[in-house]
């Protein structure tokens, strides 16, 4: 036999990847995550100079590197119905990393091994009694494969309440679609069969059923072509704010914090987004969630350049049943939707088209 060290060093290989992929391995990286953003989070409050601010900015842990860890325990495993909870975490954990480019360019990241998830999915485990969670993360990634897997789940599975999780996800999706008059109406028909069949299902600590009700308030409110809701609340300085003072401008509505998934990109997005704009008619409002303090001190620091909110309990951000962040709405000078999703080139587009509609 040739090289037969090669192979025993291969065969090694195999045997610790597969000694490393458990229930508990998956659940050991996700509590380190979160012990260390927990751990950083605590000590970026407290930075108060410059020098604090830099050294906590330096050492905020690497999403990146614990995405890799789970990845290396689920991937030899993806048929074996106990990576579902994980392979959800991972979704969920990686809709929002990006890595750059060589050109500078910016792309999301780890995007075959979501890919690889979605199949194993489709593969074997249409049929599984632990799908709730994954339906979610499916829907909260938006990959274009994700509706067809969802609404045959919906279709097959077969337990109703499944099912109801799963039309519930495809309504998600969909909303993605846009608020024309078909998709519109396959939302509603999907919420409709969430709440009869799934309203009391919990996805983590929420029901089902209210996850449809903030769905069917949104369609109702905050949807394209409606007024946007009015918000009232105080700025950094404690003065009063409204939403509605921006009547006349175009009005970029930025819900935030410093601590989100690719915080320094959204700012710096935003700040050049103010800088293309300046001098003509229009704004950006923030609704911050971070401490006063906090907020106090990046406005300090130049390193937000716009009015903000400040909503550390998130009661604002609750009356746009905002739930992820960043969430950007573009409104015109009336308070009109003409956009609402993730911050970046097509909030921008819609901007500078409403402007120059304005001329």
């Amino acid at each position: 036999m040739k090289h037969p060290s090669r192979l025993i060093a291969a065969f090694s290989l195999f045997l610790v990847a597969e000694s490393t992929a458990t229930p508990a391995e998956a659940d050991r990286i996700r509590k380190s995550w979160d012990s260390a953003a927990e751990s950083w989070t605590l000590t970026n409050r407290s930075a108060t100079t410059p020098e604090a601010k830099a050294a906590t900015l330096a050492a905020r842990p690497d999403p990146l590197r614990y995405a890799r860890q789970m990845w290396q325990v689920i991937n030899p495993s993806l048929s074996k119905d106990w990576t579902l909870d994980p392979a959800a975490w991972f979704l969920n954990f990686t809709r929002s990393l990006t890595i750059t480019n060589a050109d500078g360019s910016v792309a999301p990241a780890l995007t075959q091994e979501n890919d690889a998830i979605r199949k194993a999915v489709a593969t074997y485990h249409m049929q599984s009694p632990n799908l709730a969670p994954m339906c979610m993360a499916l829907a909260r990634n938006q990959d274009p494969g994700t509706l067809s897997i969802l609404e045959k789940i919906q279709t097959n599975h077969p337990d109703p309440k499944i099912q109801g999780v799963a039309a519930l996800a495809a309504a998600l999706v969909i909303k993605s679609l846009g608020d024309d008059a078909e998709p519109m109406r396959k939302r509603l028909t999907h919420l409709r069969k969430a709440i009869i069949q799934s309203s009391d299902v919990k996805i983590g600590e929420i029901s089902v059923a209210q996850i449809a009700e903030d769905e069917l308030y949104i369609i109702r409110n905050l949807t394209k072509g409606r007024i946007a809701p009015n918000l009232v609340g105080t700025d950094a300085a404690g003065r009063a704010l409204a939403l509605e003072s921006t009547k006349g401008k175009i009005t970029m509505l930025l819900f935030w914090n410093s601590e989100m998934p690719e915080s320094d990109r959204v700012l710096e997005i935003t700040n050049n987004t103010l800088r293309k704009f300046k001098g003509r008619p229009f704004t950006v409002i923030g609704v911050n969630h971070d401490p006063l303090a906090k907020l106090r001190s990046l406005e300090a620091d130049q390193i937000t350049n716009w009015k903000n909110f400040s909503d550390p309990e998130m009661k604002l951000a609750r009356e746009y049943r905002i739930n992820n962040l960043p969430q950007v709405l573009i409104l015109d000078g009336e308070r009109k939707i003409h956009y609402s999703g993730a911050p970046g080139s097509f909030a921008e587009i819609t901007a500078e088209a409403l402007l120059s509609e304005a001329k």
